[in-house]
């Protein structure tokens, strides 16, 4: 099971001195949100913001790509240092070639579904990509409370990863907290992206502790 700490809900203003808490807390991953203004409507950060991060931490970048031409900076993010790149199944005919993409530069392969969208959209890349990115949030903000009726494309995603005989990570982004976390993991996630949830706590080593506990709990309780 990882954690994910998102970037989103950290100090802007001490990106790097942020990204030296989470690694020193414990964290495995790191969660960055690259958001255009156009495909949803907030703008974050682009690969500069990577470039300077990378040498300051071993964990494992995690970038997810809200853009509408994400194909413009895959080569940047890439070479700035990510380890992972995830593009949204909404971008229709380009996904294949986004895909292979990301997999010729080197990187870990995602894909992310949006809470409107039919999870049969994502059935036919499921044999191309590393994780799964469920969104549990309408993208674009942080803060959001957790769209509850997400949790069947959780259990769906499980259940073709069984079906299928396939090792995909299912992850899990919007609104994540103790307490959706656990949700998520009983219906199948084991990677949890968590912004909120985790940066409000004055003690967040000790927040990113509980939240592994409570997955690792519900995720032997499945088996």
């Amino acid at each position: 099971m990882i954690i994910a700490p998102s970037l989103l809900a950290a100090n802007f203003g001490r990106f790097a001195a942020e990204t030296i808490r989470v690694d020193k807390a414990g964290a495995q991953w790191l969660h960055l949100d690259i958001m255009d203004g156009h495909f949803v409507p907030n703008i974050s950060f682009g690969p500069e913001v990577v470039r300077v991060l990378r040498p300051l931490t071993k964990m494992f970048l995690d970038v997810h790509l809200m853009c509408s031409r994400p194909e413009i900076l895959l080569e940047p993010f890439a070479k700035a240092g990510a380890d992972q790149m995830t593009v949204h199944v909404e971008l229709g005919d380009r996904v294949t070639r986004l895909l292979w993409k990301i997999k010729s530069l080197g990187k870990k392969v995602g894909l992310a579904i949006n809470p409107p969208t039919g999870m049969p959209q994502v059935e036919p890349y499921l044999n191309q990509i590393d994780v799964l990115l469920i969104m549990t949030v309408n993208p674009g903000f942080g803060g959001q409370p957790f769209i509850t009726e997400t949790l069947p494309k959780v259990q769906q995603a499980d259940a073709w990863r069984k079906e299928k005989n396939l090792n995909f990570r299912i992850e899990v982004d919007g609104g994540i907290d103790f307490q959706t976390a656990a949700e998520c993991a009983h219906a199948g996630a084991d990677t949890f992206v968590s912004g909120t949830g985790l940066f409000k706590h004055r003690n967040f080593k000790v927040a990113l502790r509980k939240m592994l506990k409570i997955v690792d709990e519900q995720a032997r309780n499945r088996s």
